[in-house]
């Protein structure tokens, strides 16, 4: 019986990689990016490993870094991070329903890794099923390792790539589109896609800070949820 618990662990272990490795892809690029824009903005490599690791949060670290660059207060650098990391509340709901009987030290290990692209990953491999805790845990962990390593390398690179050079300003930019065009599975989607869009830029306009994100996300989600509930009931002639 062991030795088929370590059987299936191992072979856990494996698949799980295996489904990391297109994040970590994407990964390497926007932590490299990431790693020269803290250059620029005076960080040391040291503390650029010692954000990743204890941050471990792409957009925040980018808004972090853009804010440190213009001499923002720290209490508004980390309103800005919180507000933005408010969205892992949401995530880490939507995949506690599959993590149920599950030690709290594993819970806190594993809700360390969780990011935009693992949880998108590991969602849609619980929903497909036949997928265990300690693979969507090595998908967590090796993408980690994917970022903290790239964004060392890029503060080290950083001296030597001017300042703006290669787009590397619109990265993550670039990254969150890629997400949200594989999350575009049918008109719902589209209609919260766009109803996302659309509040968040008239949102900014009125509303100073980063605020707006975390409200405009809250309204598309409710929306969204609302319209396929609706489709729903009408589909069963309730």
């Amino acid at each position: 019986m062991i030795k088929e618990d370590r059987v299936n662990i191992s072979i856990a272990i494996k698949e799980g990689v295996k489904a990391a490795w297109p994040i970590c892809l994407g990964y390497f690029p926007i932590g490299f990016a990431f790693g020269i824009l803290a250059q620029k903005a005076g960080l040391h490599p040291l503390e650029i490993a010692l954000m990743s690791i204890l941050v471990f949060a792409g957009s925040s670290q980018f808004i972090a870094v853009s804010m440190l660059n213009s001499g923002a207060a720290l209490f508004s650098i980390l309103a800005a991070t919180f507000m933005v990391n408010l969205r892992h509340i949401l995530m880490s709901s939507s995949l506690a329903i599959y993590l149920r009987h599950t030690s709290r030290r594993f819970l806190s290990l594993f809700s360390y890794g969780v990011t935009d692209e693992s949880f998108a990953v590991n969602l849609t491999k619980f929903r497909e099923g036949h997928w265990h805790r300690y693979q969507g845990l090595m998908v967590n962990h090796v993408s980690n390792a994917a970022w903290i390593g790239s964004t060392i390398v890029g503060g080290y690179g950083g001296q030597f790539i001017p300042a703006g050079a290669f787009g590397l300003d619109y990265t993550l930019i670039a990254m969150f589109l890629c997400l949200l065009v594989f999350q575009l599975r049918g008109r719902y989607h589209i209609i919260t896609a766009i109803v996302g869009c659309v509040s968040a830029i008239l949102l900014s306009i009125m509303i100073p800070g980063n605020a707006y994100v975390v409200i405009a996300s809250t309204l598309a989600a409710t929306i969204g949820f609302a319209l396929q509930r609706y489709a729903r009931k009408r589909g069963t002639g309730r």
